[in-house]
């Protein structure tokens, strides 16, 4: 394996710290047989909208985790070409290539080599999104909710591919920077069986090249504390079009 060259952090980085009717009708032949059919009717009319307000309820009463998406998460964006999908325990994480951009600005790293930025600004660069769903038990997640990193097969650093931090530009190719819309306290996440959430990145575009995807997912306890012996990762690969 070829040694990879630690990246530098920009100036303005080091100084930032970079680091989801009963309808029917009655009649008889007489008015008497008319008017008991109309009162059957009615009273299976009011029997029907009785179930149905209780099925509601029942609904409305379901415990999270039967589907949909996590009360503490943003709704989830679609859209773009699946490139990959990776499966981490009962997590699967599918990867969508949603589109091209130019750099509006320098990246946060530059080559300690040429002392050239690794993202310069006008430089094309390609977002991702993570449309990650838990098929299996329900499972408390820390601040790292489920950490994706993205890596090129020739990336030659270090570091991972960090791109461009541009949350208008995000948002016009789809891809949110986080899946939280509320932070909790303590720092507790459910992940309920059958929810999904999505987040996604950007980076270096380099078109026609095989990319590999490591997924890892650290639960945690009532508290908040990372149970690490319970950790679950996963890894997958594509190609970026």
């Amino acid at each position: 394996m070829n040694r990879k060259t630690a990246l530098r952090p920009t100036a303005l980085a080091a100084v930032l710290g970079t680091s989801l009717v009963l309808a029917a009708c009655g009649g008889g032949e007489e008015a008497t047989d008319a008017a008991e059919d109309t009162g059957q009717v009615q009273e299976d009319a009011a029997e029907a909208e009785e179930v149905a307000a209780e099925e509601d309820a029942e609904e409305e009463a379901a415990p999270a985790g039967e589907g949909g998406v996590p009360a503490w998460a943003k709704e989830p964006t679609e859209g773009g070409e699946q490139i990959a999908s990776v499966e981490a325990g009962d997590v699967a994480v599918d990867v969508f290539q949603m589109g091209t951009a130019s750099a509006p600005k320098d990246g946060n790293w530059v080559d300690p080599d040429t002392d050239e930025p690794i993202i310069a600004e006008g430089d094309d660069i390609v977002f991702v999104n993570y449309v990650i769903t838990n098929n299996g038990d329900p499972i408390d997640l820390g601040s790292s909710l489920v950490s994706v990193s993205a890596e090129y097969d020739d990336w030659e650093y270090m570091q991972g591919m960090g791109g461009i931090t541009d949350n208008a530009l995000s948002e016009e190719m789809g891809v949110q920077s986080s899946g939280v819309a509320e932070t909790a306290d303590p720092t507790v996440y459910t992940f309920g069986t059958g929810e999904h959430f999505s987040y996604g990145e950007n980076f270096h575009y380099q078109p026609g090249s095989d990319i590999s995807f490591e997924v890892t997912i650290t639960p945690v306890d009532a508290e908040g504390e990372l149970l690490h012996d319970d950790k679950i990762e996963g890894e997958g690969s594509g190609t970026i079009e």
